[in-house]
């Protein structure tokens, strides 16, 4: 009995030392933020930012904000399908989590926009989305708030007209590039080895030793790079082709930008359709589409099991709703 306990301890130890030395070395432990030269955070930048992504008057209706679709309390998405926009109209994609956007090499689903400024300037003017009719609406309607004429002099300071849409999209970039969520991942791979379980080793070496990691990799274990849907098998749906519409390039028919990991337990439903609702499934999927391979159910479980472990703690202190100005 004891020598089976020995040999037990020694797997799992073994599993967890190879674990922590490929995970270092092909995940990475997640920053505290996403910093830019061109947009430098400040608290001020960042204030402002807070608030307007829970500003609902960013929207026609006045009643769709940033956090209408990535509900920063639910790990930056709201559980749908697709989203619900102005009076009703539902996207045609599933809305992704906010949470580590700003450390993806592009945004958007297809990567039309370079990064989350560039991103937060589409959903206003997305006439299914918050609908409002040009960049100058926007800036009217700032204008017309006392509050946030301070609040931008204050965050753009020096400036003779700080309230412009540009600004609008930094101050929310800033926001976004401390969205951040560290987890029991990251604790392991910070040297506590008790911080994940031994079956989630065991699903970090199918993960890795599977082929997953070669798209999923990185600090976000995924958002730094396109691949092709289908790369092994073809993707049963072709109603959306993907990167094509953006670069016209026919080799990027059926190529999406590779989601993050991160908090994927709680991030579903899954893919750019949301038409899967769980993350077994989706594994599934994955080994069958992307790697050729029909992966055994202790497989799939052992994935999951580890990816569970990427599930972060949310900043409730920093993402707290804050009093909108007059």
């Amino acid at each position: 009995m004891t020598t089976l306990s020995s040999a037990v301890l020694a797997l799992a130890f073994a599993a967890g030392a190879s674990a922590q030395h490929m995970g270092g070395r092909m995940m990475g432990r997640l920053p505290e933020s996403v910093p830019s030269e061109a947009n430098p955070l400040t608290d001020a930048k960042i204030n402002l930012g807070r608030m307007l992504f829970y500003e609902p008057r960013l929207s026609k209706g006045k009643d769709v904000s940033c956090n209408s679709c990535h509900d920063l309390a639910n790990y930056g998405v709201d559980g749908k399908r697709f989203s619900t926009g102005f009076e009703g109209q539902l996207g045609g994609r599933n809305s992704p989590s906010v949470y580590h956007a700003a450390g993806h090499l592009a945004q958007f689903w297809d990567g039309r926009a370079a990064d989350v400024e560039e991103q937060a300037k589409g959903p206003v003017l997305n006439p299914v989305e918050m609908a409002m009719a040009s960049p100058a609406a926007v800036v009217a309607t700032l204008k017309a708030i006392p509050g946030y004429r301070a609040a931008f002099a204050q965050a753009f300071p020096g400036q003779p007209d700080p309230v412009t849409f540009d600004n609008m999209a930094r101050a929310i970039g800033a926001f976004e590039r401390k969205l951040v969520t560290p987890s029991r991942w990251d604790r392991f791979l910070a040297g506590d080895q008790s911080a994940i379980t031994q079956e989630e080793m065991f699903g970090h070496h199918e993960f890795m030793h599977g082929g997953c990691a070669t798209c999923h990799n990185g600090p976000y274990v995924g958002g730094k790079m396109f691949q092709k849907l289908g790369a092994e098998k073809p993707w049963p749906a072709t109603d959306d082709l993907g990167r094509i519409a953006v670069t016209k390039n026919a080799a990027d028919r059926m190529v999406f930008k590779v989601p993050s990991l991160r908090n994927v337990e709680k991030t579903g439903p899954y893919f750019h359709s949301g038409h899967i609702n769980q993350l077994e499934e989706a594994v599934r999927l994955m080994g069958r589409h992307q790697l050729g391979a029909e992966l055994e159910p202790q497989q799939v479980s052992r994935i999951v099991a580890w990816l569970k472990s990427l599930t972060g703690e949310i900043p409730r202190e920093y993402i707290k709703a804050p009093p909108l100005p007059q």
